[in-house]
């Protein structure tokens, strides 16, 4: 599922209220223009990995062993994707699991591509595995064309909750006494005209 969303923590809230006693694990992850080069694919599945492994219970045999072999083998260097997605595919295949990337746009094009390649393996070996995404309709294409059975579901918010947004932040300017009502206008005026031409 493709979409822009600030809420992205309302739908993880919502999965884990909605899974709430039961074997299913719900990971997210969220992009960050600002921390693009640190946002590197390893980092991004390790901390989807960290999460599903510290949200267990009880670690199962398999997984315990395969965490062992991962740390003796990656003895000072970071662990490999090809490591991380192995975790990735033993945890998934075991119990239902979500994933909730919010702003894939925001992350490095070169990441991009081999996130999504190995979001897509997991989602192959894995069918109990379920992964919403969102980001810029730009982005659309390349997640259509590595996820299977992918449903976009573009989003736009209503006029008037751009309008509100807007006048609440005209409200906290620092600088109340340099905006008079007719610049207020003015500039929600503008904005909402780039808006309905984008």
């Amino acid at each position: 599922m493709l979409i822009r969303c600030d809420g992205s923590s309302l739908v993880v809230d919502w999965l884990r209220n909605q899974t709430r006693g039961q074997e299913t694990v719900v990971t997210c992850f969220y992009f960050d223009f600002a921390a693009r080069k640190e946002q590197s694919v390893t980092s991004m599945l390790g901390s989807l990995a960290k999460q599903m492994v510290s949200g267990m219970e009880r670690i199962p045999e398999e997984i315990s062993r395969a965490l062992q072999e991962q740390k003796e083998a990656v003895s000072g260097r970071k662990p490999q994707l090809d490591d991380i997605v192995k975790v990735l595919l033993l945890i998934t295949s075991s119990q239902p699991t979500f994933m909730v990337i919010d702003a894939l746009d925001e992350c490095a094009a070169v990441y991009r591509a081999r996130i999504l390649y190995s979001l897509e393996e997991i989602l192959e070996k894995s069918p109990g595995t379920r992964i919403f995404v969102t980001g810029r309709p730009y982005i659309r294409a390349e997640v259509e064309k590595r996820l299977p059975l992918v449903q976009s579901i573009p989003v736009n918010p209503a006029r008037d909750d751009i309008v509100r947004f807007l006048r609440v932040r005209l409200s906290e300017d620092k600088t109340p006494d340099a905006m008079d009502s007719s610049l207020e206008a003015e500039i929600l005026e503008k904005i909402l005209e780039n808006i309905s031409e984008s």
